[in-house]
């Protein structure tokens, strides 16, 4: 919940003058009210827009709620689900997001599946169990050809925001151990062709750091994703 329209426009004015192309995929999720500019003004320059939640139904008397539909008329082509802030504040549930994966994939947009731990969960010992389930919930009765239209992306919550990053060793390993939940969901073939994303507190410091590690494709990137020369920088890496 950053940035207004104005400020928004601002900040795609800047980074559309250090942005380049190129086979890194980029994509900026914002609010609902930025999204029809941003889509207008970063056409023809490969960078994707996105929504940071949807509901799952089409329409219906959700008041305060965005439809996919509505998404899709602006021409939105991903959207995070099952972000921690959801689930910590607003009580999402497995079966919300795996919900929201299903009718995303209906109609052609991307789901960005946000799973991870909590400290009190990694501190216990329990993260991999948690995260393998999460991941499982998520796709329950997605098939392996639309497994292929989603991203994962893991974000141990004790890491966002706090200036904490898991160790690389600590993030592939949790990234290893969503693409073992894949291969056992569907085959090796659907698995290598998920991409698997790591966020927290990600910036232009430590991604050399994190992208060293042959399971993390990508990052989530937060807070750095706010200032258009640190989110270029990251792009560039």
């Amino acid at each position: 919940m950053n940035k207004t329209i104005f400020e928004a426009k601002d900040f795609v004015d800047e980074f559309k003058a250090l942005y380049h192309n190129s086979d890194v995929r980029a994509v900026i999720c914002a609010p609902y009210l930025q999204l029809p500019m941003l889509v207008e003004e970063l056409k023809g320059t490969g960078v994707h827009v996105g929504a940071e939640n949807c509901h799952y139904e089409e329409n219906g008397a959700f008041t305060g709620e965005i439809s996919i539909p509505m998404l899709k008329e602006v021409g939105i082509t991903y959207c995070i689900v099952g972000h921690s802030e959801r689930r910590q504040y607003y009580n999402e549930q497995d079966v919300d997001v795996n919900r929201k994966v299903k009718a995303l994939i209906k109609n052609g947009i991307i789901p960005i599946i946000c799973v991870g731990e909590d400290l009190y969960q990694r501190e216990h010992n329990y993260q991999e169990r948690l995260v393998k389930e999460q991941v499982r919930n998520a796709l329950q009765d997605v098939s392996g050809d639309d497994a292929r239209n989603v991203v994962i992306a893991y974000e141990p919550i004790w890491a966002i925001g706090t200036g904490k990053t898991a160790t690389p060793i600590q993030a592939g390993v949790m990234c290893d151990c969503i693409r073992d939940e894949l291969i056992e969901l569907y085959d090796d073939e659907v698995a290598d062709v998920i991409p698997i994303l790591y966020g927290g507190s990600v910036n232009g410091d430590n991604i050399s750091a994190i992208m060293e590690n042959l399971e993390i494709d990508g990052a989530l990137v937060g807070g750095a994703s706010l200032v258009p020369s640190k989110f270029n920088e990251i792009i560039n890496f």
